[in-house]
C-alpha cells in the first residue's frame, strides 16, 4: 500500500485530509494554521483555545482578520454544513490620518471624496497605457501619478515592505479599474465592487471551522517536520519521530519546502513578506470608526492596515461588553521583508507606539489586551520573468512531493479556494 502523508494542518491540509483519509502532520498543537481563533481575558496575557464558560474574553485570530470571501458555491455550502456562518457586507475605507479623511474602498472609484485631486486624477487614469514591468509601474500606468503619490505608493511601500518597485504586478482584482465606475464615483456614488464586497464568517469563530475539518481527519499534532530525505523517502520531525513515505502532499510555504528537501533549482527564490499582527482589546474611543478594516498609507508607527473584529461581529467582545458597545477588538498589521523579525524589545516598543497612535486618533482609550503574533510567510511575491516557482514545483513533483494551497503553490487565494484546493487534491489521492 502506498504511504502518502499531508504536511500542514491549515485549511488546505485539513480539507485534503478530510477528502483523502490520509494522515495530516501538524507542527503545532492546534489546527487551522493562521486561520484560527483564540481568546484572551481582559488584563490576562494567557491565550485560551476556547471561549471560557462565562464568555468574558476577547476573541482574536492568529493571522488577523481572515474573512471568507468569494469561493465556489458548493464550497460555501460545505462550510455552512460544518458550522453556522453569518454573511456581511464589506465596510472598508482608506484613512488618511494626516487630515483625518476617510475615502471608501476602492479609492479610485470615490474621487468625489478627493475634490482637490479629482480633475488631475481623472485625466491621468483615462490616458493611454504603455508597458509596465513592476507592480509600481502598473499602478502608475493605471492610477496615475496623482493617486500614486497620494495613496498607492506610500501604502504599497508599507504593504510590500518596500518591494513594490522590484516585484511583478499580481492580484489586480484587489484594485479594480473600471473607467465607468471611476467617472461615476468622481461626481456621485459608485457601486460596490471588488472581490470581497460580501463575506462570511463562522458564528462561533474561525477555529470552529478548523476543528470541524480536523474532526474528520487523522491529524497528528506536534509533528514539526525539520527534514525531508527524498532519497530514502523519510520525514524527520523535531520531536525525534520519523515517518516513511512514498508520496507527500505539502501545504508548507514553497520556500520552506525547498529548504527542507535541499532539492536544487537554478532560479533564485522569489521574495515574501512577513507580518506582525498586533491584536488589541480596548475601551472604544469616541472617534472609533464603523469600518470593518482600513487601509493606512501614513500611519506613523508603520502599519498598513487596521481592522476591527468587533465591527464585523460583537461576538469578538467579552459577553458583558457586547450589549454595552463600550469595547473594541482590533487587529493591526505591519509588513517586514521576509524573515526580518524584530527583537522582543522592538516588538514591545512598536506595540506601545501603535497603542499610542490609536489613542491619538481617538479609536481607543485604555487597553485590556495587547498581543502580538509573528507570521513568518504572510504574503508571497514574484519577480518579473522569474521561473523559480515553476522550477521548484516541477522539481518537487519529480520526487512525488505535491505542493498545494496558497503557500505551497506561492499564490494568493482565500480560505474558500484553499479548502477547494485541498478537497480536489485530497480526492485524487483516494485512488
Amino acid at each position: 500500500m502506498t504511504k502518502t502523508m499531508i504536511l500542514g494542518g491549515g485549511m488546505t491540509g485539513l480539507a485534503a485530509g478530510m477528502a483523502s483519509g490520509l494522515p495530516v502532520l501538524e507542527a503545532s498543537d492546534f489546527s487551522g494554521g493562521i486561520c484560527s481563533s483564540y481568546y484572551m481575558r481582559p488584563d490576562d496575557t494567557h491565550r485560551l483555545s476556547h471561549c471560557p464558560e462565562d464568555g468574558e474574553a476577547y476573541r482574536f485570530e492568529i493571522g488577523g482578520g481572515h474573512w471568507i470571501f468569494g469561493g465556489d458555491p458548493a464550497i460555501l455550502r460545505l462550510i455552512r454544513t460544518l458550522t453556522p456562518v453569518k454573511t456581511y457586507q464589506r465596510r472598508s475605507s482608506v484613512y488618511f490620518c494626516q487630515d483625518d479623511r476617510y475615502v471608501p474602498y476602492p479609492l479610485q472609484n470615490h474621487l468625489s471624496y478627493l475634490p482637490e485631486y479629482r480633475s488631475q486624477a481623472l485625466q491621468e487614469i483615462t490616458r493611454p497605457k504603455t508597458g509596465f514591468v513592476t507592480l509600481k509601474d502598473w499602478q502608475r500606468q493605471y492610477f496615475g501619478d496623482t493617486l500614486c503619490d497620494l495613496f498607492f505608493d506610500p501604502f504599497h511601500q508599507l504593504y510590500t515592505a518596500g518591494l513594490q518597485g522590484t516585484i511583478a504586478p499580481q492580484d489586480a482584482y484587489k484594485s479594480p479599474v473600471n473607467l465607468n465606475h471611476v467617472i461615476q464615483g468622481a461626481f456621485d456614488a459608485a457601486p460596490e465592487v471588488g472581490y470581497n464586497t460580501t463575506f462570511i464568517y463562522p458564528e462561533a469563530g474561525l477555529n470552529t471551522l478548523a476543528q470541524r475539518l480536523a474532526d474528520r481527519c487523522d491529524i497528528r499534532y506536534d509533528q514539526q517536520v525539520i527534514k525531508i530525505d527524498w532519497g530514502d523517502r523519510t520525514l524527520h520531525c523535531a520531536n525525534g519521530s520519523t515517518y516513511a513515505y512514498d508520496q507527500l502532499i505539502a501545504t508548507l510555504p514553497l520556500n520552506h519546502l525547498m529548504a527542507l528537501t535541499h532539492i536544487p533549482v537554478d532560479a533564485p527564490a522569489n521574495p515574501y513578506t512577513s507580518v506582525l499582527v498586533l491584536n488589541i482589546g480596548a475601551v472604544r474611543g469616541p472617534k472609533c470608526p464603523d469600518d470593518h478594516w482600513l487601509y493606512n498609507p501614513d500611519a506613523q508607527s508603520g502599519f498598513h492596515r487596521v481592522g476591527f473584529y468587533s465591527n464585523v461581529d460583537v461576538s469578538f467582545l467579552p459577553r458583558s461588553a457586547q450589549e454595552k458597545g463600550d469595547r473594541v477588538s482590533i487587529y493591526v498589521e505591519r509588513a517586514y521583508l521576509g524573515g526580518m523579525k524584530p527583537t522582543a524589545a522592538e516588538i514591545t516598543d512598536y506595540s506601545t507606539q501603535v497603542v499610542q497612535e490609536l489613542q491619538d486618533w481617538g479609536y481607543i482609550t485604555t487597553t485590556d489586551a495587547v498581543d502580538p503574533t509573528w507570521i513568518e510567510v504572510a504574503y508571497t511575491w514574484m519577480r518579473p520573468q522569474s521561473s523559480w516557482r515553476q522550477q521548484a514545483l516541477a522539481a518537487l513533483e519529480a520526487h512525488q512531493i505535491y505542493p498545494i494551497g496558497r503557500y505551497g503553490r506561492w499564490i494568493f487565494q482565500g480560505i474558500a479556494d484553499s479548502i477547494k484546493d485541498g478537497l480536489f487534491v485530497g480526492s485524487s489521492f483516494r485512488f
